[in-house]
């Protein structure tokens, strides 16, 4: 071995043991006579010491040492005095007088600072470029850690519950599961393709019917969807989990305990309510404005079209004849907020699709100022007031127009400002289950068409019957969300496990028998040879790591991650391929 102990392991206990340490380079300092080096491993730094009447060589030799030189180094622990101990290094109390240095590798300058701050600073195109010099920053290898520790609790906590691990294809078919499918081309079978998995969800479904009625797995997803600062590109990792003979109380009773822990062991953030409170989508829209609400802070819109309907204030009123909505959002404290923060709330609702933001803010003496009161009158003003329990100081947005804009609008503006006035508590996890969904939904693609709205292998609320004898958009269906902080976490559901509800749901939604035959065929199948009720839900690994420790980017939680724009800098993907590849394929590009 070229190394008897890590960089991170030693402490006054170790002093006057020989030890031989391997590392990197991470800091060199030249106090002219003595030489110090902080040397670098995945375990922490040790700073080592090159002393002329100690050992003329080594010291020789260490001048010319640079950062990011690879050593080994020999030597004999010895304590540092008081003065000089580092309470910022774990190792801070000691150091090694080294006897003998060997050079193991030479670096050229690293492209970047590896100083935390200064890496940070960096361009990350670059960082991405050299990714692993950028791996080689204790947070990201700290990062790497964490997300290698907590994937192996939730193995125990699973194996500990009668679950059962297993792996299912990454080489799939294509089906529509609400994202674009990367798509690989058969050689044997030219003019096929293979598609690889959104989600294992036919696959988990499928070991429900054979009978492995507690399965989980740490499943790699492949969707082609644009990244953004929560969702990492192309590819992601997820909890994938599924068991037989439950309900939806069932799942949620097995993933909060896990979801305490791990929020509570891998982050500083403690859980603000146990059980997680349980919200229907259509109360989280109306009173949050969000189907994946932040709960640390309050601020409930309240609606108020009854209350405006008759009014002189035009914007309103026509909002309510319209068969639209008026709503209310209340921010106490909020009426100190200057002009440009108004401003900026304005063009946040327009960005969110309003005409205008409307409001009034209550001063400290109990003065309304806003421009809406000369229309609305003092009367219909106070009772609005009264209505959201308006006080001195606070701030009073409306929103009016159809439900489903009103609600996307004040929810922008109620999460601003909660991040304007501080309340998003980094200390706080506000975890809660969103719970009935609508079935189906107006397709955003083609205009009156009706289609799903969340997952289509979900069992609908009322079954059958409520299929054939209810308005599609009326349909609940048995799916949730968990929700942390204002991100959604997790998606799942009690599943479809009847041949003729399925066939049903997707008939809905414009899908002709053959069409779900072709796509689903397996699962048809399978459901017609006795299939189990079943249900499960599948957490996001690395945006969970995200959320609870208010990391600013998931690309980093990745070793290799793809950059803002879908590439790999570092292995220069994606890339053209030899045109005989493409040949063998039988693939031909026309431009």
């Amino acid at each position: 071995m070229l190394r008897s102990n890590t960089c991170g392991e030693l402490t006054k206990e170790d002093v006057g043991k020989e030890v031989q340490l391997a590392g990197w380079v991470h800091i060199r300092r030249d106090h002219g006579g003595l030489i110090f080096i902080d040397l670098r491993d995945r375990y922490g730094m040790t700073q080592i010491k090159f002393d002329p009447e100690i050992n003329k060589e080594a010291h020789s030799a260490a001048e010319a040492l640079r950062s990011e030189w690879v050593l080994q180094a020999k030597g004999k622990v010895v304590e540092r005095p008081q003065e000089m101990a580092n309470k910022n290094m774990a190792t801070g109390e000691i150091e090694i007088e080294v006897t003998e240095l060997n050079v193991l590798s030479k670096s050229k300058t690293p492209p970047f600072s590896l100083n935390e701050e200064k890496a940070e600073e960096a361009n990350e195109a670059i960082r991405l470029k050299y990714r692993f010099i950028d791996l080689r920053r204790p947070k990201l290898q700290e990062m790497l850690r964490v997300r290698d520790e907590m994937i192996r609790d939730i193995r125990a906590y699973f194996h500990e519950r009668g679950f059962r691990e297993v792996q299912t294809p990454i080489l799939a078919n294509s089906s529509p599961e609400g994202a674009r499918d990367w798509l690989v081309p058969s050689r044997l079978y030219p003019g096929k393709f293979y598609a690889l998995p959104q989600a294992p969800q036919q696959f988990k479904q499928l070991l429900m019917v054979a009978g492995v009625d507690r399965y989980f797995q740490i499943a790699p997803c492949f969707r082609d969807e644009d990244p953004r600062m929560d969702r990492h590109y192309g590819e992601f990792y997820q909890l994938d989990m599924e068991m037989s003979f439950v309900e939806q109380e069932d799942i949620f009773n097995i993933m909060e305990p896990l979801m305490v822990d791990l929020t509570e062991k891998y982050s500083e953030k403690k859980v603000m309510q146990t059980p997680f409170p349980r919200v229907p989508w259509k109360e989280a829209m109306t009173k949050y404005g969000s189907d994946k609400p932040d709960l640390r802070f309050g601020f409930e819109i309240m609606p108020i079209s009854d209350l405006v309907k008759d009014c002189d204030f035009s914007v309103f009123s026509d909002a309510v004849k319209k068969e639209g909505a008026v709503h209310a959002l209340k921010i106490e404290g909020g009426a100190k907020f200057s002009r440009k923060d108004i401003d900026e709330l304005t063009a946040l609702s327009k960005n969110k699709g309003a005409k205008g933001l409307a409001y009034i803010s209550i001063k400290g003496n109990g003065e309304l100022s806003s421009p809406i009161v000369k229309f609305l009158g003092d009367d219909l003003s106070k009772k609005i007031i009264e209505t959201v329990d308006g006080k001195n100081g606070d701030l009073i947005f409306f929103g009016a127009d159809d439900w489903r804009t009103v609600c996307k609008v004040l929810g922008a503006v109620r999460d601003e400002c909660g991040k304007r006035l501080g309340l998003k508590d980094s200390k706080k996890a506000a975890w809660l289950w969103v719970t009935d969904f609508p079935m189906y939904d107006y397709s955003e693609i083609e205009e009156g068409k009706i289609d799903f709205a969340h997952n289509p292998f979900s069992m609908p609320q009322g079954g059958l019957e409520a299929l054939e004898t209810k308005n599609p958009l009326d349909i609940l269906a048995q799916q949730y969300d968990f929700v942390c902080n204002g991100y959604e976490l997790t998606s799942g559901a009690i599943r479809n496990h009847s041949p003729e509800i399925m066939y049903k749901t997707f008939a809905i939604a414009g899908y002709s028998k053959e069409e779900v035959d072709e796509k689903f065929g397996a699962m048809i199948r399978a459901f017609e040879y006795g299939a189990p009720p079943h249900g499960g839900n599948a957490p996001g690994i690395d945006r969970l790591l995200m959320v609870i420790n208010d990391w600013n980017s998931i690309r980093d939680i990745y070793a290799f991650p793809k950059d803002g724009q879908g590439r790999d800098v570092m292995m220069d993907s994606p890339s053209e391929v030899d045109p005989a590849q493409l040949k063998e394929l039988g693939i031909k590009f026309t431009k």
